[in-house]
């Protein structure tokens, strides 16, 4: 297993995606070949972050800060 699959897979068990994964994705998927393994598993953490099953850091830090500047 690739570090992109082992950090989508620690994402899919936990249900959330740190700001830290997030940013190894990004640096993995730019840096790097990679293979189907990773491509699906990419994909596969896309999908259950659209679907909500899987949940970003970084959006509710931005969500959290939005509120903080309209109260």
């Amino acid at each position: 297993m690739t570090l992109i699959s082992t950090i989508v897979g620690k994402a899919l068990v936990s249900g959330y995606l740190t700001v830290e994964a997030e940013e190894q994705l990004r640096q993995q998927l730019q840096m790097t070949k990679y293979g189907l393994e990773d491509f699906e598993a990419f994909i596969t953490l896309q999908t259950e972050v659209m679907e909500g099953r899987v949940k970003q850091q970084a959006l509710e830090l931005l969500r959290s800060s939005r509120c903080s500047v309209t109260a």
